[in-house]
């Protein structure tokens, strides 16, 4: 693997559930581009996971990846939990359904083409990464409301 990519994600939700956006910052070398999408009716962990998704799905090839978010349930679902998810049937801890299990799939399908590392950022801190991505979120969500 080649390309040492850095990618900040947010999302974003008004009302939970409500409007909602993601947003993806990436960063190689001199270059940058910014991702944005969102959904009329979602909630803002399903946000914080699409906009990993989305950002990963945009590398057109194997990369390196340091992986910046603000949402300890995206970097500790992917690094942590889904594990025993898989080998529970896609079921948690108490038995139940996973939620947001097919995103967690789409999020493990993307991951396994890289080489990721997860990062955890606190949000609204002034991590310029952060602050970009978030407003990239809004303006995702924005076209929803």
């Amino acid at each position: 693997m080649g390309s040492n990519v850095v990618i900040y994600t947010d999302g974003a939700c008004s009302g939970n559930p409500g409007p909602g956006g993601w947003g993806a910052w990436l960063q190689y070398g001199q270059h940058s581009k910014e991702l944005y999408g969102g959904a009329y009716e979602t909630t803002n962990n399903r946000m914080e996971l699409t906009g990993a998704i989305e950002a990963l799905k945009a590398l057109t090839r194997s990369c390196e990846i340091d992986l910046y978010t603000d949402s300890t349930y995206v970097r500790d679902g992917i690094t942590k939990w889904i594990h025993g998810w898989k080998k529970n049937g896609w079921r948690n801890a108490q038995k139940k359904p996973v939620k947001n299990a097919e995103l967690w799939q789409a999020l493990e399908a993307e991951v396994d083409r890289h080489s990721v590392n997860w990062h955890w950022v606190k949000g609204h801190a002034g991590v310029e990464g952060n602050e970009i991505a978030d407003q990239l979120a809004n303006k995702g969500m924005d076209q929803f409301k």
